[in-house]
């Protein structure tokens, strides 16, 4: 599995990375505009993500416009519903309004509310088959 972890906040990113790195690959960025390059960078060269995990709030370019772009290039390149990137947003922010913003106009496949674990994310990974434990 390919994972892009994004998180203005090197410790944020690290504990991210020691939780996933048994599942896959990881690859880390710090905002949303450098997640959205690698995304499409990955897609070009024919090794598409298979998770993002992004952080809502980041500079240069939040998580929610990052989710947006990154849907965008998946249409663009005419992946169907059924094959895009599982992308759960994380925030420290669990309100109504950012789950709204997160599911229904960005396209987020699920989302996690910090503090991050390893449990909260591995049932995650189970829930959209993204691995079997």
């Amino acid at each position: 599995m390919k994972i892009l972890i994004t998180d203005d906040e090197s410790h944020n990113r690290l504990l991210m990375e020691k939780i996933l790195a048994p599942y896959g690959n990881c690859d880390l960025v710090v905002n949303g505009k450098e997640a959205v390059e690698a995304f499409e960078m990955a897609l070009l060269d024919g090794d598409p993500y298979d998770l993002a995990c992004l952080d809502i709030m980041m500079p240069e370019m939040d998580g929610q416009e990052a989710l947006r772009k990154i849907r965008e290039i998946e249409r663009e390149h005419n992946i169907d519903e059924t094959q895009e990137a599982v992308i759960f947003m994380v925030t420290a922010l669990n309100t109504e309004e950012q789950v709204v913003q997160a599911f229904f106009r960005g396209g987020c496949t699920d989302y996690l509310a910090k503090p991050v674990t390893r449990d909260k994310v591995v049932e995650k990974m189970r829930q959209y088959n993204l691995i079997e434990e």
